[in-house]
């Protein structure tokens, strides 16, 4: 698999599809060995995708310094000059999406189109939940806290009316996040992401935007509320707003969410309903 020197890191990347070229920037934690990721949904029939695992994350050096937003996006400027990439669609989900605002800020002349997913602005806009305040727990209960978070219908009452749905849901995100959780400086590279993460906040720069934006979540949100999605296309007049019937993983949850996705990124007309 591929691996390339960029700016102070070693980064793992992986380009796979066919059609228009996608950059796609992943969420908190992500680590491109976790299943299902952006290659295993539909979009990577429909577009030729480039994803990495951003610096801190999976099998990308984490270095123990201070990462910033900045850091994230000139990572990505730094990828695409080196697989040869000038111009290209981008999709954020999450952390990710944040890192796409940054990157669409700092770099228009190399975005396309723009999706920003489940994701926050920062500063007036809205923090996305933070996640830094469960960084000391111990895995089990970090994720029986993250559970009502990423799809608020997942609350006290629907675990105790549904046992064997919350014990299934618990147990594969357990066994998901423990990819790669016994490598070397991953606790140090995950608490660098996140204090980049707390200090993101582009709310004020947000109206520099001009590529076509589509923005996009679930109305059972917990880390990034339909409110602060609302505030992002507030900031963006010529942006789309549209919202599915799921949580943070609204994507996987809805079908019809990919689809639109799907429609945006290929310049098909505004026809929400």
């Amino acid at each position: 698999m591929p691996f390339i020197d960029i700016r102070d890191i070693h980064m793992y990347y992986e380009i796979h599809g066919t059609g228009p070229r996608l950059l796609f920037f992943s969420g908190t934690g992500g680590d491109l060995r976790r299943k299902p990721n952006i290659f295993d949904s539909s979009l990577a029939k429909r577009f030729e995708i480039l994803a990495h695992d951003q610096r801190g994350l999976g099998q990308t050096d984490r270095p123990d310094i201070p990462y910033t937003m900045a850091d994230y996006a000139m990572d990505a400027d730094a990828l695409l000059d080196a697989v040869g990439w000038d111009r290209c669609n981008v999709m954020g989900t999450s952390f990710g999406g944040m890192v796409a605002q940054e990157f669409a800020l700092r770099y228009p002349h190399r975005v396309h189109r723009l999706v920003l997913a489940c994701t926050s602005s920062g500063g007036a806009g809205g923090d996305s939940y933070p996640l830094h305040e469960f960084a000391d727990l111990s895995l089990q209960k970090r994720v029986l806290k993250m559970i009502p978070l990423i799809d608020t219908r997942h609350d006290a009452a629907w675990q105790t009316a549904n046992p064997q749905k919350f014990r299934k849901l618990a147990d594969q995100s357990v066994a998901n996040l423990t990819v790669g959780t016994d490598e070397p400086g991953r606790d140090i590279g995950s608490r660098r992401q996140l204090e980049a993460r707390m200090k993101h906040n582009v709310y004020d720069r947000l109206p520099d935007l001009r590529m076509p934006v589509f923005i996009c979540g679930g109305r059972y949100d917990g880390i990034a509320p339909v409110a602060n999605l609302e505030a992002i296309h507030k900031q963006i007049p010529h942006s789309r707003l549209e919202l599915f019937d799921g949580g943070h993983l609204f994507f996987l949850q809805n079908s019809r969410a990919i689809e639109r996705i799907t429609a945006f990124l290929n310049g098909a007309p505004d026809k929400q309903g």
